[in-house]
């Protein structure tokens, strides 16, 4: 299995999903300039309708102005009252402002136009025709207007207008049906044109919800396949883990049984024949004092020479597996240490030890012993302290020991991530006993606090020991499963 920091390249959206959102957008955006487009093109042609229909109707009302303009010279001259002279002396002025109207409704129609011309010009000479005949009556009387009208062709001028105006009102009833089939056509080319590219968009956007939809499907199926193989690789971690931890504890076990199997030999088996070498020597220079003085002093110093290797003996052999500890236990043992790192470093030593372990303890007493000794060896290579406190109290239900500096203090990374072996293995210690062991700030932030706690169920602690069948449960020994 390979693991890289290398960043992660960009995902991009595949060529044909980007021309398929193109496609879709540009439907979109087509569909909307023809939709305003088409509502442009039946607004223009509701107004033709509207206008030609307002053409017909200003029609109409000329005829009726005209009708009732003649209609109240009648009844003036049969009653010679001028209250019914109103609609005659209004229908000039209104009969301009319609065709004033009407030019501009009708600009863009040439023939009517010219219809219109005409009509105009027959309207004006009716209204002259009726405004003199006012006139005549009022000098002659009604007599003058019955001879007027005997000779006259009035009522022939009354159809050539009213021709002249169904001639006009049926030209534009062609023109607004022409204009409503035009209406009618914009309005069913816009229906089609529109339902055309709603159905183009709405296959485009059936096509991509398919491709979405399968890389949906292909993304869950990779999950699930990363998701499986995050499981199996926790897993596998989770016990490679368990197997490296038990492996450890193991093989502090058996160290700590190495070095007092060493210390148990150098003791005996090199210490007796140190001593058998020392006395040895002191016969033979007791001898050699009076015949051979420079012989005997050369074997002073061989004997010398000799202490000092016994001296180196012991050392080694307190180191290995220190005597006080198994003769007069743990507490002894740690106060011991804390003298003499005291007298090697210089830096003041307070210990506290409330409680005292079982001599028959053997494993949980060298497994806190080498917790302080792992922890006062990294004082005096890196913490720069001046005072040190190492504390052991029974606080139910735990055994809480305590190593408290006030040196410069444990670095950040070193807290998330503690890398070193020393740190490793008293943390592997306290495991070995069911305990934990944890690394902080000491008081006011300064320092280092290094706390391990240990059940009190761990006085059994041979019992939690790896032996054979663990080990080859976990195949870290030939015979158990690979």
């Amino acid at each position: 299995m390979y693991f890289t920091v290398d960043q992660a390249p960009e995902p991009r959206l595949p060529l044909y999903k980007t021309v398929l959102c193109i496609t879709c957008a540009l439907l979109l955006v087509v569909n909307g300039f023809s939709l305003f487009h088409n509502l442009q093109a039946l607004k223009g042609s509701n107004f033709q309708l509207g206008q030609s229909a307002r053409v017909a109707d200003r029609l109409q009302y000329l005829n009726v102005l005209v009708l009732d303009a003649e209609s109240s010279l009648r009844g003036y001259f049969i009653s010679d009252s001028e209250t019914f002279l109103g609609p005659s002396k209004t229908a000039t002025a209104e009969v301009e402002s319609e065709f004033a109207d009407l030019e501009v409704l009708l600009a863009d129609s040439p023939s009517q136009l010219k219809n219109l011309a005409q009509l105009h010009a027959l309207v004006r000479r009716k209204l002259s025709i009726l405004n003199e005949s006012i006139d005549v009556y009022k000098q002659g009387g009604l007599e003058d207007i019955v001879k007027i009208a005997k000779v006259s062709d009035g009522r022939a001028a009354m159809d050539e207008i009213r021709l002249l105006v169904v001639i006009m009102v049926q030209e534009q009833n062609e023109i607004l049906a022409a204009r409503s089939a035009s209406f009618y056509h914009e309005y069913q080319k816009a229906v089609m044109l529109g339902i055309g590219i709603n159905l183009l968009a709405i296959l485009v956007l059936v096509m991509f919800y398919q491709l979405v939809r399968r890389s949906f499907k292909t993304r869950a199926a990779v999950e699930f396949a990363l998701q499986n193989a995050n499981d199996n690789l926790e897993s596998t971690v989770v016990k490679r883990t368990e197997q490296l931890s038990v492996l450890s504890r193991h093989l502090i076990s058996v160290s700590e049984e190495e070095k007092a199997r060493l210390a148990r030999e150098l003791h005996d088996e090199l210490g007796a024949n140190l001593t058998a070498i020392s006395m040895d020597l002191g016969a033979v220079t007791q001898q050699l004092l009076k015949t051979a003085p420079e012989l005997a002093a050369q074997l002073r110093r061989a004997k010398g020479t000799l202490l000092e290797t016994v001296e180196l003996k012991r050392r080694i052999v307190e180191d290995l597996r220190p005597s006080l500890l198994d003769n007069l236990g743990l507490c002894a043992a740690i106060e011991s240490y804390c003298e003499e790192f005291t007298r090697m470093t210089k830096v003041k030593c307070d210990t506290e030890i409330e409680v005292d372990i079982d001599h028959s303890e053997a494993t949980l007493s060298i497994a806190l012993f080498r917790i302080v000794q792992e922890s006062l060896t990294n004082i005096t290579k890196y913490a720069r302290a001046g005072n040190v406190s190492v504390t052991l109290k029974q606080v139910e239900p735990n055994l809480t020991l305590r190593i408290i500096d006030d040196g410069v203090g444990i670095t950040d990374e070193a807290l998330v991530k503690p890398m070193s072996h020393g740190l490793l293995g008293m943390r592997e210690r306290a495991l070995l006993l069911g305990g934990t062991l944890t690394i902080r700030r000491g008081r006011s932030e300064r320092g280092t606090c290094i706390e391990a706690m240990i059940p009190l169920s761990a006085a059994g602690a041979k019992a939690t020991q790896p032996g054979q069948s663990d080990l080859k449960e976990i195949g870290l020994i030939a015979g158990g499963p690979v």
